[in-house]
């Protein structure tokens, strides 16, 4: 069953694909959770949050790296904001190419406000673009795949000086972050879903064949801060 954003935009980013099914022959395949898209409310109230939180740099000059992108509803979520660029980095060749078609149909659209693309590969192994970057996670890995995630990201960040946030949904994993030197915790707490969100969350997982993931009218979420410390 297709979230409202879906069925109102066009586009494809719905349903639930639990981790098992992700399997793209690539090591860190275990270690996935499941694909579901983020609720545009809960993105919405994160990113205000996060403005809030007196960035180093304007939006405009901040590049905002989706982590785990699957078929893109974050991207193209953020694509309609004034960022530097948009990047969605996605391991699955499937959802990438999910997503894919979905920027295309948000550009000719005329929803695309800054440079959006969608790269195939592994996280842990992404270059992180120049200047200031805001990575987006929405749980998509465990514990391990993190880590790895986390000390690249560190090792990178170390040799420059512009700002790195990190903005995590259902934060899992929060311990892990919580162990990584540099990284410094600006807010924890639980976002609150819009009523239509919540209302789709609930019809879309009452449909999922084994009944292993269940709905919240919120998320626990957190914003996170390099400062090399």
């Amino acid at each position: 069953m297709p979230h409202p954003f879906d069925e109102l935009n066009g586009v494809r980013t719905s349903g639930l694909v639990a981790g098992r099914y992700l399997k793209s022959g690539h090591v860190h395949d275990r270690h996935a959770t499941a694909y579901y898209g983020v609720a545009p409310s809960v993105f919405a109230s994160l990113l205000r949050r996060w403005q809030k939180s007196r960035p180093a740099a304007a939006m405009d000059d901040t590049t905002f790296i989706d982590v785990g992108a699957g078929m893109g509803r974050a991207v193209l979520l953020a694509a309609e904001m004034r960022f530097r660029s948009v990047v969605g980095v996605e391991l699955h060749p499937t959802l990438v190419r999910v997503a894919r078609r979905n920027v295309t149909l948000w550009r000719k659209a005329g929803r695309v406000q800054a440079p959006t693309r969608i790269v195939h590969g592994d996280a842990a192994e992404f270059e992180l673009p120049a200047g200031p970057a805001l990575l987006f996670l929405f749980n998509p890995f465990g514990a391990v795949v993190m880590r790895r995630l986390l000390k690249s990201v560190a090792r990178q960040v170390a040799r420059r000086t512009a700002q790195l946030d990190l903005l995590y949904v259902n934060n899992e994993q929060e311990v892990v972050l919580e162990g990584q030197a540099g990284f410094v915790r600006l807010w924890s707490g639980k976002v609150k879903r819009s009523a239509e969100d919540a209302r789709a969350d609930r019809r879309i997982l009452a449909n999922q064949p084994d009944g292993e993931y269940a709905s919240a009218n919120y998320e626990d979420c957190s914003i996170w801060r390099w400062t090399g410390g």
